[in-house]
């Protein structure tokens, strides 16, 4: 994966969703604007993750009112869906339109089934 910008900080839990992030689309199409909304992206997820983890913690409910961290954990998630936008590294940036992945789906379905049916690759087993 790209590095961050050098005046750009990670946090130890941002660098897994960090290296998931830049390698969504090629290194050549990053720039260095894109690379700092990235690490906000990062931030934001691993964040998003400290949140969900204590809520699942504690509980939805706190003393019958909704858990602090919900808010916050709801948030933090609007956040990195309008980075996630705005860097273009969406679902439909990345692998296409609706339509588009439901014919990669069955172009998908239909390879693993032609391996299964193939004896050229021995000790092939497809879990269905």
């Amino acid at each position: 994966p790209l590095p961050p910008p050098k005046h750009v900080k990670l946090r130890r839990g941002d660098r897994p969703f960090w290296n998931a992030i830049v390698t969504a689309r090629p290194r050549d199409t990053w720039t260095d604007s894109d690379l700092c909304l990235a690490a906000s992206l990062a931030r934001c997820q691993a964040d998003i993750e400290t949140l969900q983890a204590l809520v699942d913690d504690e509980g939805f409910l706190i003393e019958g009112k909704p858990h602090p961290a919900c808010e916050l954990l709801e948030k933090a998630t609007r956040r990195a869906l309008a980075i996630t936008r705005a860097i273009a590294v969406n679902t439909v940036a990345t692998v296409g339109r609706r339509a588009d992945i439901a014919n990669g789906a069955e172009l998908e379905r239909q390879a693993r089934a032609d391996a299964a049916d193939d004896d050229l690759i021995p000790g092939l087993t497809l879990i269905k």
